[in-house]
C-alpha cells in the first residue's frame, strides 16, 4: 500500500527495533501519525508557531496508495506556501511517503480564529501582538482604532505605522510607552 524505507516487516508504531546491529526506526503510516508529523512543521515566516498552530494544515487523507495532504493559505497569493509545501513534501519523503501531494484549499477561507491560543501567546512572547478578536467581531468595521497591546511592554498606548508589517498579513505598530516597533497579526 505505502513504499517506506524498511520492509513492512519493520512496520511498527513509532519504534526502534535492532536488526542486523542497525538500530532502524519505523512508523505505521496513518492519517493521524503523517498529520502528527507535519504538525511540527515551522510556520517559515514566524517559526515560534507551526503549520497547524495557525491552522493551515488541514487534513491528511489517504488512498488508493497515495497520500494527499491539504492545506489552507492564510491568504491567497501567500508567497509562504510554497515553503511550506516543499517542507510537508520533504517531511513525506523522510517517513517513507514517495507518492506524497499536497492541495491549496480554498473554501473555507482561512482565518485568525484557527490560531490556537498557545500560539498567540507563543506570538506575542515572539514580539508580535497577536489578533485580538474574533474575525467574526463586528467592532472591526467602527471607525475607532484598536487598542492594540504591546507585546514588549504590555501598554495599549500605541499607534499603527503602517497597516501592512514584515508580511501582508500583519500590520506595523509602535508603542508609545516602550518606543518600540512591533507587527500585529491582523484578524481575518
Amino acid at each position: 500500500m505505502f513504499k517506506v524505507s524498511q520492509p513492512a516487516t519493520l512496520n511498527i508504531e513509532l519504534g526502534t527495533i535492532k536488526k542486523n546491529s542497525y538500530l532502524i526506526k519505523a512508523m505505521i503510516l496513518s492519517e493521524k501519525n503523517i498529520f502528527d508529523l507535519l504538525s511540527s512543521i515551522p510556520d517559515p515566516e514566524i517559526p515560534v508557531i507551526s503549520i497547524n498552530d495557525l491552522g493551515i494544515l488541514r487534513e491528511v487523507l489517504i488512498a488508493d496508495g497515495k497520500v494527499k495532504v491539504r492545506i489552507t493559505p492564510t491568504y491567497t497569493g501567500c508567497p509562504a506556501m510554497k515553503a511550506i509545501e516543499n517542507e510537508i513534501k520533504e517531511k513525506l519523503v523522510e517517513a517513507g511517503v514517495q507518492n506524497g501531494e499536497v492541495e491549496l484549499v480554498y473554501s473555507p477561507v482561512w482565518t485568525t480564529d484557527w490560531i490556537n491560543d498557545d500560539a498567540k501567546e507563543r506570538l506575542r512572547k515572539y514580539g508580535i501582538a497577536p489578533p485580538l478578536l474574533s474575525s467574526r467581531d463586528k467592532n472591526l468595521l467602527s471607525l475607532q482604532p484598536k487598542k492594540i497591546a504591546c507585546p514588549h511592554c504590555g501598554s495599549v498606548q500605541t499607534e499603527m505605522i503602517s497597516a501592512f508589517g514584515s508580511t501582508a498579513c500583519k500590520a506595523l505598530y509602535k508603542c508609545k510607552n516602550c518606543l518600540e516597533p512591533f507587527d500585529y497579526f491582523k484578524c481575518h
